[in-house]
């Protein structure tokens, strides 16, 4: 997982509520099992028409949106399935922070697990810094200071210790795993050495 420490980025707004997994990627995409791909089906049936082709309304389908890093959503943001391919496609799609007022728990969580930053602020913060988007103005997000920064401003965050640990070092839950690797082994040693009949069962 890459580490995420700091990022600049004109934001992209979408200003809807209650946007679900199935929003974010619709179920016929999730017969893949790989973190990438997914991005270009990433919020299909608002961004595509039934032809298939681009929806010039759509923000992300627009420049300099279509390269954003940075999302600004609705509240409730992830609700619904707990699909990971939800953070996987917009990973791949380049988004690496959302900034929402609540989301739903599996969703976020899943978001730390995938290199992805989800940032929670009040309503007011949200319509605040959308102006940059609107604006098409670059906001920075600064992790090991826990701030976003506008302007001359900035909005302090709360992020979970752990959480936030994961994402500077880029330790997914193999990572995490492998950290203990000899603690792991130094088990299974002794495991073998006190049980061995357990090895040595061959039915």
């Amino acid at each position: 997982m890459k580490k995420f420490i700091s990022i600049k980025s004109i934001p992209a707004y979408l200003p809807i509520v209650n946007i679900d997994t199935d929003m974010i990627i619709p179920k016929q995409f999730l017969k893949t099992i790989k973190r990438t791909g997914l991005g270009k089906n990433l919020f299909y049936e608002m961004r595509y028409d039934q032809s298939g082709n681009l929806i010039k309304d759509f923000i992300l389908n627009n420049d300099p949106y279509n390269n954003s890093k940075i999302l600004i959503a609705g509240k409730n943001f992830g609700c619904g399935s707990s699909r990971e391919h939800a953070p996987w496609a917009l990973m791949d799609f380049g988004i690496t922070c959302v900034i929402s007022s609540s989301y739903a728990d599996i969703f976020y969580n899943n978001c730390f697990k995938n290199g992805i930053l989800p940032i929670k602020i009040s309503e007011e913060e949200i319509k605040e810094i959308s102006e940059y988007s609107k604006r098409k103005e670059e906001i920075g997000v600064d992790l090991l200071a826990q701030k976003i920064i506008f302007g001359n401003k900035e909005i302090k965050f709360d992020i979970d210790k752990f959480k936030k640990k994961c994402l500077i070092e880029g330790l997914d839950d193999i990572a995490l795993s492998l950290e203990k690797s000899d603690k792991i082994i130094s088990f299974e040693k002794k495991i073998k050495s006190s049980k061995p009949w357990i090895f040595n069962d061959k039915s």
